[in-house]
């Protein structure tokens, strides 16, 4: 019995073994005249038999077959190219100055292992090597053999390039994992296959890219996947291993001539169907929370999506569920002026207070053709997407159709972010709130917990900034000096920063907040968010915001601070903003003439101004402080008559008149709004107007509006808070949760 069970156990890891394993080598190149023997046998038989199959005929075949499989028929190169310097005249010049970078600092034969030196003698640096190694700049130098009449010598260092890291394979001469910057770890090999078949695909048809050279590459790339293959053999989280996948699926489809390819495809497919279902939140936005990370997700699924359905390869109705949610969660979050706030570490522009969304959303506009993506859509793609779109998606160009979107404030509850928009016009307001931690890997985050940002007339008033790894301020710009946050003391919200392994300058917090949102509410004359988060807990306070945003005329930022002992609670504000006229109103002015006031309606103890490369900010402070409210307005104006009074003791805000309600209010230290039948009340335990009174079970913050007979009392506060309405002999009460609207109608 016993050897019985050991058969059946010896079989069945037999049978796994067949199952997992792979003809094609991981870490050695196919000779050429070998490649016939991967081939599926069907295909063997279509070019007449093993033995027929000379590496011409194989070259052939495979030309055919990119020109059926591929974005677009390598046949049409020399008019796509054409058709290319004609839509970005300006690439050209970029093209050669990064060709002449890469070719002046690396040798055709380069090294693929550090220390190493660049021609000019100074050392390479870990950042470099990375680059090397996604060869992205050698797609530059397939563009200057265009640029430059098909001078062979750019084919030639392409080639030769190609195979050093091939003898570098083989001689195991190339970085590894260990020292983090492994040359076939997963994103830098799919970004360094995604950028081979780009050029592969330019040469096809050259003199001097030979059958051989052809076949050479080709069985580079088989390496590559049969790499990929046996080193992600389990989910992990993140980019770097969908940027692999992403490749090995495009592998699989492109190749799916040899023997491997299925396995190749089912383990791509099947680990990019996990990433899609775990990744990709169910609100519809990636799950690293960066704009930069979720346009990367769109390029990385695009590229299997696209080639899989040129081929009619059936993909899982998850993918284009997926990846279009993708395109209209970047309409959901745009600015009025169709860009995209900045979030946590968008690396595009460093330093730049917008996201350009509009090639995404134009990519969007091609797969979709839905008009709201075509509202943000450019008349052409970007450069860099020009080679991956055919023919018939280029000529939908053309003619695009647009429409508004037909939502204004919306939320993605699952990521923690939160929109206030005003609507579609190029000077409406409209404000963001970040509020949401991923569980799993929060590494590009910053220290902006309950942080905003804001724009209005067309001007970012509450800006949020682009980084860089690179940079030396990038820890500093990852933090909260420069995001629109409330702090305690000299607390940073984000906390126990690290430099990871590989040295390219990138960093995480180890330790960021929680964050809770308490009420998210959007309503005709108002929209409502209360939130909170426990980092400055490890110094005894208590911490929450609320957002109140009075349609068309102001936000209002309640931030709340609790503790048993005395603290300076602080709110830092971005933006150009003078400070000469005090705490309690500091401003700034656009070239147009408009601009934004922040105005306290509870007296601030100091404000300081402060900078960084080119970007200012202010601090506003309240010292000695155990229980404190910041009441702050966010106040745009689009010209100088709109500003805030600064000449008044007590000015009216965009028409809302300060502490002047027809309601009478007691309460600790009580705030009022009032605008013709609407007032907010911060702080109020009573109000009482002729015969209604309106008491509430604790200090409460609420939205009062009368209108044809009725009182609709919205609570703003934190915590649920019990009202009782009396009017001469009616009484009614009501438990009001934060944000919920209490209806009264008066007989």
């Amino acid at each position: 019995m016993k050897n019985i069970v050991s058969v059946i156990i010896l079989l069945t890891s037999l049978y796994a073994q067949n199952i997992c394993s792979q003809n094609i080598p991981s870490e050695s190149i196919i000779a050429t005249n070998e490649l016939a023997s991967y081939l599926k046998p069907e295909v063997q038989q279509e070019l007449g038999g093993r033995n027929a199959i000379t590496p011409t005929v194989l070259a052939n075949y495979f030309r055919t077959k990119f020109s059926e499989r591929y974005f677009y028929n390598w046949k049409d190169n020399d008019a796509r190219f054409q058709a290319y310097a004609q839509a970005y005249p300006d690439t050209e010049k970029n093209h050669l100055e990064r060709a002449s970078d890469h070719m002046t600092k690396y040798p055709a034969i380069a090294q693929w292992k550090l220390p190493y030196k660049y021609r000019n003698g100074e050392p390479v640096d870990t950042y470099a090597m990375r680059h090397l190694a996604r060869q992205h700049k050698m797609v530059d130098i397939a563009f200057e053999y265009n640029f430059q009449n098909k001078d062979p010598k750019y084919i030639t260092y392409f080639k030769d390039q190609l195979k050093s890291l091939n003898l570098a394979l083989l001689a195991n001469k190339y970085e590894t994992m260990e020292g983090g910057n492994g040359t076939y770890e997963a994103f830098r090999s799919g970004y360094r296959i995604l950028n081979w078949l780009e050029i592969h695909n330019m040469f096809l048809g050259e003199k001097t890219y030979s059958d051989e050279d052809q076949l050479v590459t080709i069985a580079t790339l088989l390496q590559h996947a049969s790499n990929l293959y046996e080193s992600n053999t389990e989910f992990v989280p993140g980019n770097h291993q969908t940027r692999g996948m992403s490749a090995l699926a495009m592998l699989s489809i492109l190749f799916n001539d040899f023997e491997d390819a299925d396995k190749w495809n089912e383990r791509a497919m099947h680990l990019l169907e996990q990433h899609l279902s775990k990744e990709i939140n169910a609100d519809g936005f990636q799950f690293e929370r960066t704009v930069h990370y979720h346009i990367s997700d769109i390029d990385t699924y695009y590229y299997v999506y696209q080639l899989a359905k040129n081929s009619n390869v059936k993909v899982d109705q998850i993918w284009e569920n997926k990846l279009k949610s993708l395109f209209v969660t970047l309409t959901k979050i745009a600015y009025p002026d169709k860009s995209a706030p900045v979030f946590s570490d968008d690396t595009d522009k460093p330093w730049a207070e917008t996201n350009d969304i509009s090639g995404a959303l134009t990519l969007g506009y091609l797969l979709f053709g839905d008009p709201q993506m075509g509202y943000f859509a450019n008349n052409f793609v970007a450069s860099d997407m020009f080679y991956f779109l055919n023919n018939s998606q280029l000529k939908m160009l053309d003619t695009i159709k647009t429409q508004a979107p037909n939502f204004k404030s919306v939320d993605f509850p699952v990521t923690g972010f939160y929109f206030m928009r005003q609507g579609w016009n190029k000077d409406d307001m409209m404000m963001s709130i970040s509020n949401g931690l991923d569980p799993d890997k929060p590494d590009h985050q910053h220290g902006d917990m309950l942080g905003i940002q804001a724009m209005a007339n067309g001007q970012v008033v509450l800006p949020n900034y682009q980084v860089r790894y690179s940079l030396k301020d990038f820890e500093f710009f990852k933090n909260s000096m420069v995001k629109n946050v409330a702090l305690v003391d000299n607390e940073l919200i984000g906390k126990d920063y690290g430099g990871n392994q590989g040295g390219s300058g990138f960093g995480k917090f180890k330790s960021l907040p929680h964050p809770t949102t308490i009420a998210w509410k959007t309503a005709e004359d108002l929209d409502f968010y209360a939130g909170s988060h426990d980092g400055f807990e490890n110094i005894g306070v208590y911490y929450s915001r609320q957002v109140i945003y009075l349609k068309g005329d102001m936000w209002i930022v309640k931030d709340n601070f609790k503790s048993t002992t005395p603290h300076t609670y602080k709110q830092v504000w971005q933006g150009h903003y003078s400070v000469d006229k005090g705490a309690d109103l500091i401003r700034s002015s656009f070239s147009d003439g408009s601009g934004a006031d922040i105005y306290q309606f509870k007296r601030a103890d100091t404000v300081q101004s402060d900078g960084k490369d080119g970007k200012q900010w202010s601090v506003v402070a309240k010292k000695d402080q155990q229980d404190y409210s910041f009441i702050t307005a966010v106040t745009p104006f689009k010209s100088f008559e709109g500003r805030i009074d600064e000449d008044k003791e007590s000015p009216a805000v965009k028409g809302w008149k300060q502490n002047n309600s027809n309601w009478t209010a007691e309460g600790t230290a009580t705030v009022s709004l009032s605008k013709e039948k609407a007032s907010v009340f911060f702080s109020v335990k009573k109000l009482t107007l002729n015969l209604i009174q309106l008491t509430f079970s604790s200090d409460a913050d609420v939205y009062v509006k009368e209108v044809e007979g009725k009182i609709l009392i919205t609570s703003l506060n934190q915590a649920t808070v019990t009202v009782t309405y009396k009017n001469g002999k009616v009484s009614k009460k009501a438990i009001l949760k934060p944000g919920e609207t209490f209806e009264i109608i008066l007989h």
